[in-house]
Order: structure tokens, then sequence, then C-alpha cells
């Protein structure tokens, strides 16, 4: 059995999230301390305590859930599990970079950060917007959206293959209203706009794509000691240079996640940890090929559990 540590992204941040490990793990507690250091404010008090309303904010949820991420692959690798693979899901793609020694985690939560505020500022509030289509396949909600943009609605696309049957598309707000009503009409088991505060990883998003490619390219990247499976092409990277050139392109480009799963299977993983708070993708791990075992790492008990997975592989 050859393991994967898959990372997520925007969305998974609550209130709480890593406390415990921090509490429990000394080398936990030091990843939040450098995180607050290199932010300049106390990232891990919007973890730990929030409010809420603050660690909702794209500019601080991708920072804290990057942290969290760090951690819990820190505290992993230090009992000896370690990944013949990694990829993350959007922003997790930056954990996973930082794990197979791409970045350092210094560089990557300054990106991220600076990644979350480009992203908001992109579209003004409102005029952007993502949904979720459940229970139509991917080629299905490419051509409701092909529709709905030649009818003059405005932009829309696939963001998000997820797993079979869960697609979320994004793009102006019409737009995606409109993408919603025709999957409606045309089958889908559920549509509905998602709360979110901008449309990710559309071609709306092209202004924060190029401001980031500009940090990007100040930042060292070294080749990977991991492999990565990347969202923008679904295929392992080794180098640098193609780790750096396809966080770029995420930006506008959709996550493609089924086929990032299926390719992991292809060279050779069996089994997978999320690592981080949440199991969001765990769950999609399953959706996509069943027969990968999975577990999620986010708190000292189930931190046990991954070792014992690991130890398997």
């Amino acid at each position: 059995m050859s393991l994967a540590f898959v990372f997520p992204g925007q969305g998974s941040q609550q209130v709480g999230m890593g406390k415990a490990l921090a509490e429990a793990f000394p080398e936990a507690g030091a990843v939040f301390r450098e995180a607050d250091e290199a932010l300049g404010f106390p990232i891990s008090k919007l973890c730990f305590e929030g409010p809420e309303s603050e660690l909702q904010l794209t500019a601080n949820s991708q920072p804290a859930i990057l942290t969290v991420s760090v951690a819990c692959a820190r505290l992993l690798m230090e009992r000896g599990v370690r990944p013949a693979a990694v990829a993350g899901h959007s922003l997790g793609e930056y954990s996973a970079l930082v794990t197979a020694g791409a970045l350092t985690y210094e560089d990557a939560v300054l990106a991220v950060h600076r990644r979350g505020v480009y992203m908001q500022e992109a579209v003004p509030v409102g005029e952007g917007a993502m949904a979720a289509l459940l229970g139509i396949d991917l080629a299905e909600a490419d051509q409701v959206c092909a529709d709905v943009s030649a009818d003059g609605s405005g932009i829309v696309s696939v963001a998000n293959d997820n797993a079979p049957g869960q697609i979320v598309v994004a793009g102006g707000t019409a737009a995606v209203l409109r993408a919603v009503s025709l999957a409606r009409e045309r089958g889908a088991r559920r549509a509905m706009r998602l709360p979110v505060s901008a449309p990710f990883h559309c071609a709306l998003m092209a202004p924060a794509r190029h401001r980031l490619a500009e940090d990007l390219e100040r930042i060292p990247f070294s080749d990977l000691a991991i492999p990565l499976v990347t969202n923008v092409d679904a295929r392992p990277v080794r180098t640098g240079e193609e780790a750096r050139d396809a966080l770029i392109r995420q930006v506008t480009a959709r996550v493609r996640w089924t086929e990032s799963i299926q390719a992991l299977r292809e060279i050779g993983v069996s089994a997978a940890v999320e690592v981080g708070t949440g199991q969001i993708l765990a769950g999609l791990v399953r959706r996509v090929d069943p027969r990968l075992r999975v577990t999620s790492i986010g708190d000292p008990a189930s931190l046990e559990a991954a070792a014992a997975l690991a130890a398997q592989a």
C-alpha cells in the first residue's frame, strides 16, 4: 500500500481548529507561533478562538488552513509517516508544496495571505458567485455553462470537478444564477448558490492571478522531494518551476480533483490521509475511488489513527 497526503482548501476552516494539537504537541504550537510572527498578526488566536466572522474572511482563512495543515503534516512526518505523493485542493496545494520541500513555510503563509487579499479584491462583492450542481456529470455541467455564456448572461464556468456528480461553477452573479436554473431544468438533483465571497477559479480571477504571479516569481521554489499531483493538469510534477507555474495557473483554472485522485491511483497510491481540519476531502476521495483507504487528521486522536494507517503502508 502506498500513501498520499491530501490537503484541504478554503471552506474547511472552523473556530477551534488546531487548538488541541497545539496544546498537546510543542512542535505543533511552534508552527502557529511561526505563522503569527511571519504574518504580523495572531492567526493562531483566530484559529483557536475566532471570531468566526474574522476567520471566514478569505485573507485570514487561507493562511489559517495552511497553518493547521502544516502543523499536522509535521507531526506525521516527525513520527516517520512519509507520503509517496501529495496533492492539495486549491489552496491546499501550498500546504502540499511545503510538505514536499518546494516552499518554505514562511514564504507559503505570506503568499496565501496575499492570495486571499487578491482574490477578494478581484471582483467587487456581489458581482461574482459560485454554485454547486449535484447529480449531473462534468460534460453536462460544461454544457450548461457554455449555453449560459452563449445566451449573453455573462461569464460562468466549472470551477471545481470535486467528484462524480459534484460540480461547482463560478462566474458573474447573474450567469451563475442562470446556470443554477438551467441545471435544475436539465435534471440536476440539486443546484444551489454557495455562501462564498468571490467567484474562485474562473476567468474573473484574472486580476488576482496577475498580482499573485508577480509575488510567486520573487519566491524561490526548490525541486520537490515528493511528487505533487497538481490541480490544473492532474499529473505529478517534480520541479520547482513546474510547481510555481501550476500555482499561478490554478487561480483562474478549474480544480480537477476527480482526475487528481485518479492520477494518484495510477502512480500506485492505495491509501490517503487528509492532512488538516475537517473531513471534506476524505468524503470526496471515497466518492472518486471507493477502493482507496482514507482517514483524516485534525486532532490528537486522529493523529494516532493516521499513523496506524500509515504503518500498514
